[in-house]
This record gives C-alpha cells, structure tokens and sequence, in this order.
C-alpha cells in the first residue's frame, strides 16, 4: 500500500510539473495465470506493484502532451527492464481515459492465444453525465475465447443494448435510469443466449456513478489451462477488485419433437439446433424426451440427412422463438422427395404450444391427438367402447385436435376413425394395460392409406409418443368394433391380393350380414348383402379383380356390430 501511495503521488507530482494531465483508469483483466499479478510501470518508475487480476485502479491525473511508457511485468519484479510488455502512449490534456489490459502472456496452453495487449478508450467518465438518477455503464469485451456478442436488456426496455461487440472492442457509454437491470449475452446473430447476469443498479445504490463493465474470463476454461470462468465483471471509479455480475437464469421453454414425415428418404435424419447436433440419427416413428430450450431467441430448426457435419445441405430449415416457461410438441411430417408420393404435402414441423408432460389430474391420462398421416382425409375419431362418442372432430393433415388434450380416465378404450361419417378402422387404446397413468401423449395419425401410390411406404396406423421420448408405440387394430359383438376369431389372406380375399370369421351373433369395400379415403365403392349367416365359422370370398391397386378397407357388419380390415390390392 506504501508503494502505490509512493507511485500515485510520484505521478502526481510529476503530472503537475508537466502543467498538462490526463486522468487514466487501469482496469486488469487478463485472465492469463502467467499474468494473474503484475508490476505496472511508468516509464522506469513503478506505479501499481502487484496488481492483481480482476481489479481497477482509481481514475488518477497522467502527464499529458508528452509520450510515457507503460510496461507490464511479473510481480516481484526488481525494474522496469523486467517488462514482458510495454506499449508508449501520449495523452491528450484534460481527456479521461479507460485502459484495459486483455490477454495472453503465455506461449501454450490457450485456446486462442490472443497476445497481451492495452486496450484504450477515451473520453472516459468518474460520475453519470445524467446525474443522480441515472448510472453510466462502458462496455468492454474482454474474454479471449468468447465471440462476438450482443447484449440484450431482458427485464426492463427488453431490446439490445450493444450490437456485434467483438473483442478488445469497447461500446460507449449507456446512460441508464438506475434500476435492476438483467443482461443476455447473445451470439452475434441474436439466436443463442451465451450467459445471463444481473444488474442491480438501484440495489446497489450506483445512482450518479460511471462503471466499466468487462466481459471476463473463459468461456471454455479446460482449454485455456483451467483458468476462471466467463462473466461480466465491473469496475467502479474509485478502483478496487471488480465486482462480479451475479448469474440470472436463462429462460427456458420444454420441447420434444417427434419424427412422424412417412417419406423413405427421411427415414433417418440429423435434428440441428443452429449449428449443433441436436439429435443426430433420430429415425421415424422416434421421439425425443422433453428437453430444456433457450426461450425468447430465435433459433433455427434443421433436418439434414444422417451423419451430416453442418447444416449447409439441410433437407429443411425452420426458424422458431419459443415463449418462456411454455411446453411445446414438435412434429416433423410431410414429404421431401420430388416424386413417389401421392399427395406431396411439403415437410413441415407442426407446433403445438401448451403441451403437456403429465396429467392434470392423478391417475388420468391427456391425449392430444394430430393427423400426420399424408393421403388420409378429414376424419373424426369416435369412441366406441366406454362409448364416448364422438371425441376428435374434423382433424385434417396436418393439424393437433381443436378439442386440445382429452383428459382421459385409465381405461382401455377403442377409437374408430370415420371419414365421410363411416367407420373406416378402430384400433384400441390399452392406456390402463399400458400403465400410462399420470402421463400426457400424443396420438399420431402416420403412414399412408395406400402405401402402393407413396414409394410402398409405412402402412397408416394410429402411434403413441410418450413424453419419455424413445420409440413410438403402436396402437393395435380392433378385430371387432363394439367390444366383438359380432365376430370373434377372424382370419384375412391373403393380404396383399392380386384378385381377391377370403375372409374366415367365427360368428357370434346371426343375423343379415353386409359388406362395404371402401376406397382409402373412406368412400363406399361396392355393398354387398351376404345374406343371414348363422352362428359359427363362416368363409367368404371378396372379389378384387375390378379394383386397381391400391389400399382398401372391408366393412362387414350386421345388427350386432361391425368389424373393418384394412386390405391391399397388388
């Protein structure tokens, strides 16, 4: 303490002889270790000994109007010649200078090696230039390994306050009302939130004073010799250690995304967030789990083929800004291919916020339900079992139900799909077998109704994701509508056909029996009355020579119930 009194009053003296000053802040910010406390010299006269990373020198008067020297070296050292850098300077009278000192002294063992360096700003300030109520902040980039970045206000104007700041940059001075304020640090494209701090201003009563506020530190320490950590340090006029900006959270939404697109050449693809990986081989009919999002930046969304290295050749590309503290379900549907398909809906990611990740009420189970399937039709989803009527109205491609989450007792339950107001194919809902209490899943429409006008892909079928993420689960087919009234053992083939089908069924209940073939999109094409068939094994044939290929449902029914079997002509 005796030498810097020393020293200060050595400068100051000889700054009053010289009749011209300046006044300087130093501010040491290398986060090197070599550098973690250094020497700082004026010209061969030792000015700060042992001066320490992450602290400030007061503002104190300079010589002005003539060139000096400033040289840094290791602490202890005996004079100025043990300088490991120095740098000449000639202030201008009467300016106020801020001069930072950034950087790497060591040969190895960092990642960039930036050299050590002074980075210098003018016209700097001790006190607000707005006066009690107000608190001036200087800007300064001074971590090493960090990128350009923004600043962005989050709690107050919620706008950026320092665009494309690069390091060794300064950015003037913000002339702000004294309040708690809380900083983003950003990627320089305003997609990625780097780090979150506040700064409470009015809680540490700064009213009236002028800061410097330094980026500090690493971003990534285990390559830069396990040095400190990144954040934003401040200094204050009236020098000492800087104070560290405490940490804010970074907001944060929850997602999942779902891979439902039925198309052969997005069987397995990359999921980019921006430029990274973030599910790398995520193959369809897979979900993720719900994960943790940066909320309120926009990010984009990317789909590359499997074991791509960037984003360049991207099949698709999506830009999202999700909402803090919401959940969301992403389904990623359609088709990418320029042929094979029939119809091409375009691929898209389907959103849907206010998803759910549990029931709202104990030992339920929420269903939200969407319609992914490309060549199937509006339909209604029917409940036929408890029976529920009708549940899902009018779902069209592409959309979530407009009913939202169906808040479900654990049950088993049968769901028939109607198009046009006729059943088309009912398929169970073992939710209490499952053991899904508790849970909220999604039910998607997928495949195609007729796999033989779609490159013979997936079959259509009703699949579950769960929000534990994994492999999608398949909803089997109901042999018989209203709880087997009507037919018990029923056995189909062959299936595919070339001209017909056989259909061997153990009836239960005698009576007039019809079938209806329908096309895939649910249309009645041929009824034909099979007459009063008893009780017990009943074989019957379906001619299909007259139908071109494609997909088929058979409907056979009588006053008991019904039953509907998908078929496919070759």
């Amino acid at each position: 303490m005796k030498t810097w009194l020393l020293s200060t009053a050595f400068l100051i003296g000889a700054s009053l002889s010289q009749a011209q000053t300046a006044r300087v802040q130093v501010i040491h910010n290398s986060a090197d270790a070599a550098a973690a406390s250094v020497d700082v010299y004026l010209n061969t006269m030792l000015l700060i000994p042992d001066f320490e990373f992450r602290t400030a020198s007061p503002f104190i008067d300079a010589p002005a109007g003539v060139p000096f020297t400033v040289g840094i070296a290791p602490a202890g050292s005996m004079s100025s010649m043990d300088a490991i850098y120095t740098e000449e300077f000639t202030l201008a009278d009467g300016e106020t200078y801020v001069i930072v000192a950034d950087g790497i002294v060591s040969p190895s063992g960092y990642s960039p090696a930036t050299p050590f360096s002074l980075q210098v700003y003018p016209m700097g300030r001790e006190s607000s230039a707005g006066g009690s109520m107000m608190t001036d902040i200087l800007i300064h980039h001074g971590s090493t390994d960090a990128p350009t970045v923004d600043i962005f206000e989050s709690a107050v104007v919620e706008t950026t306050i320092s665009d494309d700041l690069a390091y060794g940059a300064f950015d003037g001075y913000l002339e702000l009302p004294t309040v708690n304020f809380t900083l983003q640090v950003r990627d320089e494209f305003n997609s990625t939130i780097v780090a979150a701090y506040q700064a409470p201003l009015a809680d540490l009563s700064l009213g009236g004073a002028a800061l410097v506020a330094v980026a500090s530190g690493f971003l990534d320490p285990t390559a830069n010799s396990d040095g400190p950590a990144f954040g934003i340090w401040v200094a204050a006029p009236t020098g000492g250690p800087l104070l560290e900006l405490p940490a804010a959270a970074i907001p944060t939404a929850r997602v999942q995304v779902i891979h439902n697109s039925a198309d052969l050449a997005a069987g397995t693809v990359d999921v980019w967030l921006n430029t990274t990986p973030l599910l790398p081989g995520f193959e369809f009919r897979t979900a993720s789990p719900f994960v943790d999002a940066q909320a309120g930046v926009p990010f984009d969304v990317s789909i590359a083929l499997p074991n791509s290295t960037d984003t360049v050749g991207a099949l698709a590309r999506f830009t999202y800004t999700l909402e803090e503290g919401e959940t969301y379900v992403l389904v990623a549907n359609g088709i990418v291919s320029g042929s094979g398909y029939d119809p091409v809906q375009p691929f898209d990611i389907y959103v849907q916020g206010g998803a759910r990740e549990t029931s709202t009420m104990m030992g339920n189970v929420d269903v939200l339900v969407f319609h992914g399937s490309t060549d199937a039709p509006t339909v209604d989803v029917v409940e036929t079992s408890v029976p529920a009527g009708t549940i899902v109205s009018d779902l069209s491609y592409g959309m979530f139900a407009d009913e939202g989450y169906l808040e479900l007792a654990e049950n088993d339950y049968v769901l028939q799909i109607q198009a046009n107001g006729s059943p088309v194919v009912s398929y169970q809902a073992p939710l209490a077998s499952l053991g899904l209490a508790g849970n909220a899943i999604t039910v998607l429409a997928s495949g195609f109704l007729d796999p033989t006008m779609n490159s013979d892909g997936a079959d259509f079928g009703l699949w579950v994701a769960l929000p534990s993420g994994g492999p999608l689960v398949a909803l089997p087919i109901a042999t018989g509508l209203n709880e087997n009234d009507m037919v018990s053992d029923l056995v189909v083939y062959p299936n595919p056909t070339v001209d017909g089908i056989w259909l061997e069924m153990q009836m239960l209940t005698e009576g007039r029996t019809s079938l209806i073939v329908q096309d895939a999109l649910g249309r009645d094409i041929r009824t034909q009355d099979l007459g009063v068939l008893s009780t017990g094994m009943q074989r019957v044939r379906v001619d299909m020579q007259e139908f071109a290929s494609g997909a088929y449902w058979l409907r056979v029914q009588n006053a008991a119930g019904m039953v509907t079997i998908p078929v496919n002509k070759q």
